[in-house]
């Protein structure tokens, strides 16, 4: 989610559905599918179609699989039944018992408590609830029953296990949180009891009230809600809050306008939910709450709250700040807030120890240029800091915000020089090629694509898009790393290229195609056989790093089909001069620093054909360049076969001289059959 890059796709038929959420064995490394209700799907990363995975076909329908870090994957039956994935896969079609009858499940959870997996399910039937807890190993199962109440049923379930007891929170129609306890402790005798619920939190504040989807527990003091604010005489508004439990109090909420799917999950202190289109994370961090903490937050409802320390740019800029003001992780050393506030208009007055990395970004936000970047570089400056690297992160996304604000304000050079003496990656500054590309600023995406690990094929094409279209005079005015192309690009200082011979062992690729070709001209070796560079030694080293980033041709290919023609042919000629070049070289490797392998001109090519052949084939230009193309990979293919026919008389006759007396002095003639 991190990097923005899909990492793997499967799909079932047409006419499969799948039926419950897909799983990952932490042990095996597996995922755990099921569709159709009974047939289960195992299968690893490499593999691509899942009609040749692991295929098994239950005897019963599969309501959920919950998979445990240390206890394994454990699967619920839509009838209560409970099998670990290791005993139902000795017996795939075993009978699973029904134990709920006409009941139907609507939530459920696994836990581990020590070494034993506990799962727990909650069930309707007639309006009625009822809560089932199963200990794995100790093949025990305990069904109790929910307390009633008027005009308020369940909508969603949570619960944690702490000291030997279960802790289920109910959210129900009547807005408002019920705990119930349950004792892991129990009697195999005892019948079914009735749980008591209590009341936990009112969702309710100032005469809003909030209609609860779902809800995750972060703590023991907090919790997040999901739902629809309304206001009496106001439309609702759906918006992500988080209450104090223990306080009574509403933390903070944040307006959600592009709608959500209802669902909220939360894991390793991130949330995730869907915002109209796409999935957003938000990182919180909580710490013990206090009094102080809960009723300083009413009274100062300008603070933002939800935040990410690692900007993700989804919700607003509000998000940079640090967490919920009741819990400031990163807060306030030695001063009060009021002090804070009265400092506010004096950001140089305030010591950058002193305050959280997005507190001090918020309070630079206005600050003059020359004092923006002087913070910004004392802050860069903390290398002990904790969090460096998403520090790192924020100090990029808060020069890009203010690009974006005063768009005649670019730090070039300080963005080189961040981008240059840190290791960073897209994912921690999204938009910084982004406003790259609009700047066409070449040396810097030339520096991103060599060094960020995760760029998005999306803008891998632009970049391409961008470095084929700017012009050769231009380029040469511009300061670009030629490292990659200075060793096998000779240039005069009339900037026109000197023809380099190169012959080693014997083998030159303009005289291969003369002996399998000999219609082929002289001119045509001069233009189109890639003896001279297509472009300049500038676009050169720019493609290069085109050529090095990290791609997945699923992900590229829709997009490369977009770049025009023209630009397509340039780059196929580029890509073609390099694959001459490196036939010319015995171990095909280019000289240089960052230069290409053959294994990415090769891929690259047939990549490019792949998007544009029928293209290519209708335009003239192009005609000749892929008839060159097929006679030289031709020639090549005729030259290995030529080697592999005598590799086996090579082997025998180093056989041979391995058996003679080396101190015996001969001349032999062998005949190569």
């Amino acid at each position: 989610v991190s990097d923005q890059k899909p990492l793997g796709c499967w799909s079932v038929k047409h006419g499969q559905i799948i039926t419950c959420p897909v799983v990952c064995n932490f042990e095996t490394h597996e995922y755990i599918a099921v569709h159709d209700d009974k047939v289960l799907r195992i299968w690893k990363n490499k593999d691509i179609n899942l009609d040749k995975v692991f295929k098994a076909t239950l005897s019963a329908d599969v309501y959920r699989i919950h998979s445990l870090p240390n206890g394994g994957p454990v699967v619920l039956f839509k009838g209560g039944g409970v099998r670990t994935l290791d005993v139902l896969l000795e017996a795939p079609q075993q009978e699973i018992e029904n134990i709920i009858s006409d009941e139907v499940i609507k939530w459920s959870e696994a836990f581990m408590e020590g070494q034993q997996p506990v799962l727990i399910f909650a069930t309707e039937k007639d309006g009625d609830f009822f809560v089932y807890v199963q200990k794995l190993k100790m093949n025990s199962l305990h069904k109790y029953k929910l307390e009633q109440q008027e005009l308020s049923k369940p909508l969603s379930f949570t619960a944690y296990i702490k000291n030997q007891i279960i802790t289920l929170l109910c959210l129900c129609s009547n807005d408002s949180v019920y705990k119930v306890l349950i004792p892991l402790q129990q009697n195999s005798e005892e019948e079914e009891q009735t749980l008591s619920k209590s009341l936990l939190l009112k969702l309710s504040v100032s005469g809003s009230v909030l209609k609860g989807t779902s809800f995750v527990v972060l703590d023991r003091d907090h919790i997040a809600v999901l739902g629809s604010l309304a206001a009496p005489g106001e439309d609702s508004k759906e918006c992500l809050t988080i209450w104090n439990t223990k306080f009574q109090t509403l933390q903070t909420s944040k307006e959600l306008p592009l709608g959500t799917s209802g669902q909220l999950w939360c894991y390793e202190e991130k949330f995730f939910f869907t915002h109209g289109k796409v999935l957003t994370v938000i990182m919180y961090k909580c710490e013990t709450s206090s009094l102080a903490a809960a009723v300083g937050k009413l009274k100062d409802s300008q603070t933002p709250d939800v935040s990410s320390f690692v900007n993700w740019n989804t919700l607003g800029d509000e998000e940079l700040v640090v967490s919920f003001q009741s819990q400031q992780s990163v807060a306030l050393k030695s001063e009060s807030k009021m002090t804070l506030r009265s400092k506010r208009n004096t950001v140089a007055k305030v010591q950058p120890d002193t305050l959280s990395v997005g507190q001090l970004l918020l309070n630079l936000k206005d600050a003059s240029t020359t004092v923006f970047e002087d913070e910004l570089r004392q802050l860069i400056s903390k290398a002990q800091m904790p969090d460096f690297q998403a520090t790192i992160g924020c100090v990029i996304t808060a020069l890009i915000n203010r690009c974006k604000t005063n768009p005649k304000y670019y730090p070039r050079n300080f963005l080189l020089h961040i981008v240059q003496t840190r290791d960073l990656s897209y994912s921690l500054c999204p938009d910084l090629m982004a406003v790259a590309l609009e700047k066409k600023d070449v040396h810097l995406l030339q520096i991103c694509l060599q060094r960020f690990p995760d760029i998005p094929e999306e803008i891998t094409y632009a970049c391409l898009k961008v470095f084929l279209s700017i012009s050769e005079s231009y380029l040469q005015r511009i300061d670009v790393n030629l490292e990659s192309v200075i060793c096998y690009i000779d240039i005069e200082f009339n900037n026109k290229e000197v023809k380099t011979e190169i012959v080693e062992n014997g083998f030159n690729a303009e005289l291969e195609q003369d002996i399998w070709d000999t219609k082929i001209t002289k001119e045509t070796h001069v233009t189109a056989d890639g003896e001279f560079c297509p472009v300049g030694p500038q676009k050169a080293a720019l493609l290069n790093a085109v050529l090095h980033s990290a791609y997945s041709e699923t992900f590229l290919l829709p997009h490369l089909k977009n770049l025009p023609a023209q630009q397509a042919v340039l780059f196929l000629r580029y890509l073609y001069y390099l694959y001459v070049k490196c036939s010319e070289k015995i171990n095909t490797t280019l000289p240089g620093i960052r230069s290409p392998t053959i294994s990415q001109i090769m891929d690259w090519m047939c990549l490019l054909l792949d998007a544009h052949f029928t293209v290519m084939v209708m335009l003239p230009e192009a005609k000749e360049l892929l008839s060159n193309l097929h006679k030289f990979v031709r020639a090549q293919v005729r030259f290995y076969s030529e080697l592999n026919k005598i590799e086996g008389s090579l082997r025998e006759l180093q056989r041979l001289n391995h058996q003679k007396d080396s101190q015996t002095y001969s001349i032999e003639v062998l005949e190569l059959i």
